[in-house]
């Protein structure tokens, strides 16, 4: 990998939350523009994307709503450093993995809609050809705290840049997405709350390494992307075959002050019922919802009219 190449996941915040989307580019450790000004703004606000809706949605690359349009195309060199800030002053709390994609517009990205080549890119991209070329950057972070019951959440972005300079080198393997995940993946489904948690495998194809050569691979612990997460992004596997550490949680901030002992509960009766309660964090209610709807710790609250969580 090229330290030139370095593209390094930067998730400013100040204050947790418990959901997150990636609204702002950072150029070199500045903010470029307002929310939304280079990156194509979503239609669901900061509220996730589940297994079932994406996997296989084109709504995987750039997120539900978030089209080719109005946003403005940021020009950066071969070799600067780029990040994304998360909107409304949140924190990546949910332990999961992150990544970078990157897909080659064949035009102008402006009017590009994701459907060419992607290759992963986390920490080993921004490398051009000898000309200007546009590019769309997807930053993505992946909560699994209830993937073990078919409810991953998606949280993802593109950005529109412009890289121009000599790079140099063949990104790959190439992808489409969607097809880069499935919804019986391991780091997908993954359950972390068993007694025994198994390793971690990275989903997704290979990191590309940056034109240089990708033997031994840097497996990484991608669990504790957690309310501390305002520096570089969760870690990343180069051989994202080769298992990486068990998941764990992160204390949230304003929280018990420890990470949950169970799996949020997932249905059956709520309050009254079963006697089946949601943990911290966990949903409690929103239309349609037929889990628990009493919290263990802290209070159901209404996030909006389809989502109540344990907060």
């Amino acid at each position: 990998m090229r330290t030139s190449c370095l593209l390094p996941l930067t998730l400013a915040a100040a204050v947790a939350r418990a959901h997150y989307i990636f609204s702002n580019l950072i150029v070199n450790g500045v903010a470029q523009g307002g929310d939304y000004a280079y990156i194509r703004k979503n239609s669901n606000s900061y509220m996730p994307s589940f297994t079932s809706e994406v996997v296989n949605s084109p709504d995987l690359r750039c997120n539900k709503g978030a089209t080719a349009g109005s946003t403005k195309t940021y020009s950066v060199k071969a070799g600067d450093k780029i990040g994304f800030k998360l909107s409304f002053n949140e924190f990546i709390e949910h332990p999961g993995p992150a990544f970078v994609y990157m897909s080659k517009a064949p035009g102008s990205v402006a009017s590009y809609d994701g459907s060419g080549d992607w290759f992963k890119a986390y920490e080993a991209g921004l490398c051009g050809g000898n000309a200007a070329t546009d590019y769309l950057v997807r930053p993505e972070h992946i909560a699994i705290h209830e993937g073990h019951v078919g409810k991953a959440q998606f949280y993802m972005e593109c950005a529109q840049l412009k890289i121009e300079g000599p790079g140099g080198g063949a990104p790959a393997p190439l992808v489409k997405i969607p097809g880069i995940y499935s919804a019986n993946d391991p780091g997908i489904a993954y359950n972390k709350w068993t007694g025994s948690p198994a390793a971690y495998v990275m989903p997704g194809p290979k990191v590309w390494g940056g034109g240089a050569s990708s033997g031994g691979g840097n497996s990484g612990n991608s669990g504790n992307s957690g309310n501390n997460n305002n520096g570089a992004g969760a870690g990343a596997s180069a051989e994202p075959s080769t298992p990486s550490t068990a998941i764990n949680d992160a204390a949230p901030t304003g929280g018990s002050g420890a990470a949950p002992s169970a799996p949020p509960s997932t249905g059956g009766g709520g309050a009254g019922g079963s006697g089946e309660t949601a943990q911290m964090f966990g949903q409690c209610g929103g239309s349609g919802w037929s889990g628990p709807t009493a919290c263990a710790q802290g209070a159901c609250k209404a996030v909006n009219q389809y989502y109540s969580q344990c907060s």
